[in-house]
């Protein structure tokens, strides 16, 4: 079993042996020479060889950044998977057929070898700068946005200009003469991550979902083999990406790329981590080499104008568009979390239709939608349209709340930097775990819980944390971040280290490993049914402090085990969009009312008997019906009335012998009249609860019908068109009818032992408001400037705007979010205003229910200045 890594040498000769031995399966050739004379090689491996130009291509690259040597060992491993099973394995042998793969091991050989033989940490090839210094980062450059540095020292010095090192401009004439290339992967090391590449700007691109869709299987497929979870961050733009980057170049040309981060060290132990990272990673290529010909001319087209047709509490449509003549159908998709996979385990629709209805959805959720098209006989896919992100409604008995720290309640506390904790809050990032300099450290934030209601009965909440870097993090498969709940009580400082230490703890949430918690990719803790419980009674007291914890202490030899999380404040906060939030769903404790009967009949053949209660059948063997009737003048504005529970108590005073195959039902109908004909062909509503059986009327006193969903919306509907409420008593029987089988229930007005109707309410709006009005957007000093008129109404909380370049956002979760309050302005700034694009606002109520949208189309030629 191999022991040590691969020299460059040793890779030129494996590559030679495999092509002499497979002539019609992999070719090796030199694409350039680097400043010390070592070929630059790269490998094309496909089945058909002779064609392998004019397939859809997947480019590997490798070891760029000398130190980072995963690259050259994967590749080998790759080629030497592909050569061992690609005569045998279905899915290779399809993705070898379709497709070619191009593959540079490593791009930077005299860097690797000189990071090999003399220093282990250098980064840069070896081009002598001149000056006593040598090397350039040959990631920084490529032409796209290339910036021009003086200190050659520097590990990232870019060279005195784009494209001056042999090796770079060995691959740029490479792809340059490869239109067929689809797909580029660059592989780097460290941190378990993908890093697609972008275009600059605060805007989707219509392959964004692409990106992130190829990044999220091969993060599938990785976890499968190891456990192992990879991120998947596409960085800030614009001003925190690197330039000159190959990444860039490479989607600059309409590829779609994305760096690899393999790993938590550069040059980790062979045996105990290496092999791992190789292992895990081979299946996951071998679905990118498949996923080539997606992105090619004989893919679909993609399908356009993905968006929302109708959205309820339980379900939603979706409808799109094709304009291709291609014989297709459709894949849908469906995710609960952005960046996620689109396998078998959740293709929840395939339809020839332009629109689907997914059903059995949960209120107040999110939803990830994802659609492409498919050749029906190739059964070649296509290119992903858009995400469409939505919430379900809630339910009527639902409100929601997002709460958001302010910035002084988060930060992060060290133990060896507790004369700056304090500045730490509201500032920088969460550095949550232990490493030589910090010491251990927490994190902690307050939510104050003023705006939900004292009385909120939680149903679901969850806590969200955004990790933005895992490289300190740099032991695999060591130490797990969770949270701790802590007793306001037991702090005297939030802002003091050894108050948050010793806090007494009362609930820790599930923790996550290492290896599971992904950069780029939000973390969520559920709240359980006692931890919810317990936010209950933090709402009382006006607010939850929550504390993060990570490993705290290290192994012998090694330096840190840190995770950084977004805190949406500060140098690296990336806004409100990646703040950490608590999502609450809750209802209102009810309001209950007993009504009793305004009207009690026995409904005979032969005529009605008031004020008496009785059903079954009568000597004669006809039916008797018992009637009964509430009025609801007790409640409040029916359309402000949300019925949680409702339940009516009847009570028999005889019973039936054992040998009565008999059974009562209780049923909410409409009565025109009262006479034996109508209520015998009455319009039957629902029945309400269960049947009761002879045996039941014998042992259990008294008998509860408890409504069902519809039967509650009934009963809604009945009381806001001020309808009596009726129920109507029947007998039924298996076999025979009965005769003078009547059962007489219990109706004692003077003592209150009487039929009885309960109801559970609570007070909330129904219906969402009006849209504002007047909606126009102007261009004001380069910005997109966005006005309008708020809706004149005292439910009114404010107004939501959204983003989206790609259809009128019907949903406030469908795109990014611009603005929330109740101002009747607000300026896009972040959006490129030189891309068109739609905005869609949405006035909002304190549920919150949204509006139907008003929506604009925005094109910066078309805008007044």
């Amino acid at each position: 079993m191999k022991k040590q890594y691969t020299s460059y040498k040793d890779t030129m000769a494996f590559l030679e042996q495999a092509m002499a031995d497979y002539p019609d399966l992999i070719h090796v050739q030199s694409i350039g020479n680097t400043w010390e004379n070592r070929p630059i090689v790269l490998a094309t491996l496909s089945l058909g060889l002779a064609n392998a130009n004019t397939k859809p291509a997947l480019l590997y690259t490798g070891t760029i950044h000398a130190r980072e040597w995963i690259g050259i060992e994967l590749a080998n491993s790759f080629i030497k998977y592909i050569i061992d099973n690609h005569q045998f394995n279905p899915k290779l042998q399809q993705a070898l057929s379709r497709n070619t793969l191009y593959i540079v091991p490593c791009l930077n050989p005299d860097g690797f070898e000189f990071s090999r033989t003399h220093f282990s940490f250098w980064r840069k090839n070896r081009r002598d700068n001149g000056d006593g210094s040598f090397g350039v980062d040959l990631n920084r450059n490529f032409g796209t946005r290339f910036k021009h540095r003086n200190d050659t020292n520097a590990t990232t010095y870019g060279g005195p200009e784009a494209f001056s090192e042999p090796e770079t401009r060995a691959i740029r004439d490479f792809v340059d003469n490869h239109h067929n290339i689809t797909i580029e992967l660059d592989y780097h090391s460290q941190g378990n991550v993908f890093f697609p590449a972008h275009k600059f700007n605060h805007e989707a691109e219509v392959d964004t979902t692409d990106l992130n869709t190829l990044c999220a299987n091969m993060a599938h497929e990785i976890q499968k083999v190891s456990g192992t979870q990879y991120g998947i961050h596409r960085g800030k733009p614009p001003t925190n990406l690197i330039n000159g980057s190959g990444r860039e170049y490479y989607y600059d040309k309409g590829i779609i790329a994305t760096v690899v981060e393999v790993g938590t060290r550069n040059i980790p132990d062979y045996m105990e981590n290496m092999t791992q990272s190789v292992n895990e990673n081979i299946p996951a290529l071998v679905l990118a080499l498949n996923s080539a010909i997606s992105y090619s001319s004989l893919a679909p087209q993609r399908v356009s104008n993905f968006t929302i047709n109708a959205l309820a509490a339980n379900e939603a449509t979706l409808e799109w568009e094709y304009s291709g003549d291609e014989d297709v159908y459709f894949e849908i998709y469906r995710n609960q979390q952005h960046k996620s996979p689109c396998t078998d385990d959740n293709l929840v629709g395939i339809t020839k239709s332009t629109s689907f209805t997914d059903v059995q959805l949960q209120s107040g959720s999110y939803y990830y939608y994802k659609i492409r098209a498919v050749h029906a006989k190739q059964q070649i896919c296509g290119p992903y349209a858009p995400e469409v992100k939505l919430k379900t409604d809630l339910a009527q008995h639902q409100f929601s709340r997002t709460l958001f720290p302010l910035r002084n309640d988060i930060g992060y506390l060290g133990q060896y930097t507790q004369e700056k904790n304090r500045e730490h809050f509201g500032n920088n990032s969460l550095f949550i775990g232990v490493n030589k300099s910090r010491g251990v450290c927490y994190g902690v934030i307050e939510f104050k819980l003023d705006r939900v209601p004292d009385d909120a009965q939680i149903e679901a909440a969850s806590f969200s944390l955004y990790p933005l870097n895992r490289v300190g993090a740099k032991i695999e498969n060591y130490g797990e971040w969770g949270i701790s709940i802590l007793d306001p009580a037991s702090i005297s400082d939030i802002r003091d280290f050894e108050a948050i230490k010793n806090a007494k703890v009362l609930h820790t949430g599930q923790a996550i490993e290492s290896d599971k918690l992904t950069q780029g990719v939000w973390s969520h803790w559920s709240f359980n049914g006692a931890e919810r419980k317990l936010l209950e009674q933090f709402i009382e007291q006006g607010s939850l402090v929550i504390r993060i914890d990570g490993p705290t202490t290290l192994p012998r030899g090694h330096e840190s085990q840190m995770m950084q999380f977004d805190i949406g404040f500060g140098r690296f906060g990336s806004g409100i969009h990646y703040r950490p939030s608590i999502e609450l769903t809750y209802t209102r404790r009810p309001q209950r009312v007993e009504l009793y009967p305004t009207m009690v009949n026995s409904i005979y053949r032969q005529g009605i008997e008031n004020g008496k209660l009785a059903s079954g059948y009568d000597p004669e063997g006809e039916k008797v019906y018992g009637q009964l009737a509430f009025a609801m003048q007790a409640m409040p504005d029916p359309q402000r009335t949300v019925i949680t529970d409702a339940y009516l108590v009847i009570q028999n005073t005889n019973f039936l012998g054992p040998k009565k195959d008999i059974r009562f039902t209780v049923e909410l109908a409409e009565v025109d009249n009262l006479s034996y004909q109508s209520v015998k062909e009455r319009q039957r509503i629902q029945y309400i609860g269960y049947e009761v059986s002879h045996t039941e009327l014998r042992d259990k006193k008294p008998h509860f019908f408890n409504f069902d969903s519809f039967s509650r919306g009934e009963l809604e509907r009945l009381y806001s068109e001020h309808s009596p409420i009726c129920f109507v008593i029947r007998s039924t029987s298996a076999s025979k009818k009965g005769q003078d089988d009547l059962i007489n229930w219990l109706n004692d007005p003077s003592n209150q032992q009487q039929p009885k109707l309960i109801i559970e309410y609570i007070e909330r709006p129904k219906t969402p408001l009006a849209a504002p009005t007047n909606f126009t957007v102007t261009l004001e000093k380069n910005l997109a400037k966005l006005t309008w008129k708020n809706p004149d109404n005292d439910d009114f909380v404010g107004a939501f705007v959204v983003r989206n370049r790609f259809h009128p956002p019907k949903s406030p979760q469908d795109g990014v979010k611009i603005y929330g309050g109740k101002d009747e302005y607000t300026f896009d700034d972040f959006g490129n205003p030189n891309i068109p694009k739609y905005y869609s606002i949405f006035s909002y109520d304190g549920v919150p229910l949204y509006s139907a949208p008003a929506c604009i189309y925005f094109s910066a030629n078309q805008a007044s200045r």
